[in-house]
This record gives structure tokens, C-alpha cells and sequence, in this order.
């Protein structure tokens, strides 16, 4: 009981990383029937993912509409559309540099050829859940329940939908989270024994050197142009906030990172209101490392199994991406989890295809939160510019 209690203590990342390894390992030596059960488990536990997608996006979109659709005024406005562009920015950033890098990287052929020819292991029963309504429909309900609850300032109404969000989370995180590293074995387990994994993994290591180049990029960007607009130096700016990456690192959490963000971007010479508005506001709704990263994984995984990319489905993708990323903190394990719904339905993935997206994004996860709480500190500076263009008296309402 204390080996098993100890173990439910290791921390999300590792548990993937055991997952991963011991699926390759296992898949090697496996009998058949031994893989066809976890084929099984993963058969049952797709569909209960497909019901529940539905219900994550009813659950968390429409109470973050509601609490972003209140407030501040013209400041939230801003903030907002400053925060949405800059995540849409970096999720054309990373498909255009994706598209241009991963084809070399990954051999479309080979990939082809290695899943045309792998041997389809087939559960041994199945058992349907369809879900409540689909994608799109969850989707535009919670657009319009959200802007129709913050409209009419429907206080009952809010308090059952943040019920309703709470009772989600806690099946994220009791019913699914604990689930995967159970689920990413078996996706790996299959594919080894089927001798997909090792393309799969070394295409993995290639992704993830691209991607942190990519981040690196990103925020030497974001404080240029903060820098230009707020007349700071903007690498002395980008190093004050140092500690707030290095802190969102070792938690991967945007939301415990809001102090040691808050304090570095008063640092940078944010006023306290501004930053005290902006900076929790942009730990819900600015996820610009994350939309980089689930973009640039979903490019590589059609790359890898021989699809074809199409700018235009991406661009839906990317622009209704910035939007499922305000739901993202609410969902205990990552962006990841609020993102699957816009992949099922623009990018038509399946099960296997969100599974190795959920392994490939939760490795990177630490990397992807450390690039948004530091691009909220070039928000924060560029608002707070802009703030002092339209209230010249400097008297912060926020």
C-alpha cells in the first residue's frame, strides 16, 4: 500500500514517460492476446473520451465567456484581443514553420508504407457511448449560453454553469487524467508490437528541438514588439521575467505562477492596477506557447501518417484553437485536454491520434506554460502603454 500510495505521487510527465517506455518495451514481447486487451481498454475508454469532449466544452467555455464578458470595459476589451491575436499569431507562426521544417524530418513515404503495412490488432468487444451532441454544437451553445449569461447578467444561471464546470474538472481529474498513462501504454504497446514506435519516437525528439527553438523565438518577438511600443529595452525586459519562467517550469501551472509573474512584470515598471488586471486575466485567456505547440504536433502527425495539409482547415483550426485556449487552465493535465474537441471535429482526428497528441504535448507541457506566463509580461507592458494613451490622467480603474 505505501510502494502504490508513493507511486500516485509521481508527477503527470513521468507517468507519461514510464508509459511511453514500457509500451515500446512491452509491445516487443507481448502475446497477442495480451495486446488485444489493452486494445480493448482503449476501444472503451475512446469512446467514454468522445462523450466527454462535449461535455468539456459546455463545461468550461461557456463559464469563461460568461467571467471574460464582465469587467473592465475597454481594458478587458484590449486585453483580450491583444492576447487572442498573439495566440493566433503563434499558431500560424508554428504550421508555416512546421510546413517548411518537418517534411525533412519525417518521410512521408516511409510513414505510409510503415502504417499501411503494420498488422491491425482488434479488440475483443466494444461498447458504444455516443455523446450528448457533437463538437460544433457544444461548441456554438456554449458561445451563446456564455454571451447570454454575461448580457443579461444571469447570476443563477453562472452559478449552475460554475457548478456544472466544477463537476467536469473533477472528472478530468479523477475519471481521465489518472486514466492516461494507462491509455498512452496501450496506444504505444500496440504500435510497437505492430512496429510503428520507434519512427514515432524519433520523430517525437526531432518535434520537440523544433518547438523549443520555436518558443525561444516567439518571446524574443513578443518584447521586441513590447519593447518598441512601451520604450523599454526589451531584452533587459525579457530577463526580469526570467523568474516567472523558470517558475512556471518547475510547476507547469499558469495559475501558480501569477505572483512571481505579477511581481517581475511590476519590475519591468507595469503599474501596480494594470498589472494586477492583466496579468491573471492573461493566465486564463493567453496561451500562445500551447497553441504553438498543439499546432506544430498536429502537422507532424498528419506529415507522419501521410495526410494532406491544407492551409485553410488549419486556419480554422488555429483561429477556433485561440478560442478553446480560454477554457485551457480549468483542465487539470493541459491546453491538450481543451483542444480535442477542435481537433476531432476541423482535423477529423481520431482516438490514436489524440492519444499521441496528449503524450507528445505532456511532455513538452513544463516548456509550452513557462513561453505563456513570460509572453503575459509583454502583454502587460504593452497595455499598459496603451492605457496611458486613453486615460492621459493615469487614474487605473482596473
Amino acid at each position: 500500500m505505501f510502494k502504490l500510495m508513493k507511486l500516485s505521487k509521481i508527477g503527470l510527465l513521468p507517468r507519461i514517460i514510464i508509459a511511453i517506455f514500457l509500451g515500446v518495451v512491452c509491445g516487443s514481447f507481448f502475446p497477442e492476446w495480451a495486446v488485444r486487451c489493452f486494445v480493448t481498454f482503449n476501444s472503451i475508454f475512446s469512446h467514454f473520451l468522445s462523450f466527454l469532449i462535449p461535455l468539456i466544452i459546455v463545461g468550461l467555455v461557456t463559464p469563461a465567456i460568461a467571467d471574460i464578458g464582465k469587467g473592465a470595459g475597454k481594458l478587458l476589451l484590449i486585453t483580450a484581443l491583444i492576447a487572442y491575436g498573439d495566440t493566433v499569431f503563434s499558431g500560424y507562426l508554428s504550421f508555416f514553420t512546421s510546413t517548411t521544417i518537418f517534411p525533412s524530418l519525417i518521410d512521408r513515404s516511409q510513414a505510409a508504407q510503415a502504417i499501411t503495412a503494420a498488422v491491425e490488432v482488434k479488440p475483443f468487444f466494444t461498447i458504444e457511448i455516443p455523446p450528448l451532441c457533437d463538437v460544433m454544437s457544444a461548441l456554438i451553445s456554449s458561445f451563446l449560453m456564455g454571451l447570454g449569461i454575461s448580457f443579461f447578467e444571469s447570476a443563477q444561471l453562472k452559478k449552475c454553469f460554475d457548478e456544472f464546470r466544477d463537476i467536469i474538472a473533477k472528472a478530468i481529474e479523477v475519471a481521465l487524467i489518472p486514466i492516461l498513462p494507462i491509455y498512452i501504454f496501450s496506444i504505444f504497446l500496440n504500435m510497437s508490437f505492430t512496429g510503428q514506435a520507434w519512427r514515432i519516437i524519433n520523430v517525437f525528439i526531432a518535434i520537440i528541438g523544433v518547438i523549443f527553438v520555436m518558443h525561444i523565438f516567439l518571446l524574443i518577438l513578443q518584447y521586441v514588439v513590447a519593447g518598441a511600443i512601451a520604450r523599454r529595452n526589451p531584452f533587459k525586459a525579457l530577463y526580469n521575467m526570467m523568474p516567472a519562467y523558470f517558475t512556471a517550469l518547475g510547476t507547469s501551472s499558469s495559475a501558480a505562477t501569477i505572483p512571481v509573474t505579477l511581481k517581475q512584470a511590476k519590475r519591468n515598471g507595469v503599474s501596480d492596477g494594470i498589472a494586477g488586471f492583466v496579468i491573471p486575466l492573461c493566465a486564463t485567456i493567453h496561451l500562445s506557447g500551447s497553441a504553438m505547440k498543439i499546432t506544430a504536433c498536429a502537422v507532424a502527425l498528419i506529415i507522419m501518417q501521410g495526410g494532406a495539409i491544407s492551409i485553410g482547415q488549419f486556419s480554422g483550426f488555429i483561429l477556433m484553437l485561440g478560442v478553446m485556449m480560454v477554457a485551457a487552465p480549468g483542465v487539470p493535465g493541459g491546453a491538450i485536454m481543451a483542444a480535442l474537441g477542435v481537433m476531432q471535429s476541423i482535423l477529423g482526428f481520431n482516438a490514436e491520434q489524440q492519444a499521441l497528441m496528449i503524450a507528445l504535448y505532456i511532455t513538452m507541457d513544463s516548456f509550452g506554460t513557462a513561453c505563456n506566463v513570460t509572453g503575459d509580461g509583454a502583454i502587460a507592458l504593452v497595455v499598459d502603454r496603451i492605457y496611458g494613451w486613453i486615460s492621459p490622467k493615469g487614474t487605473t480603474e482596473a
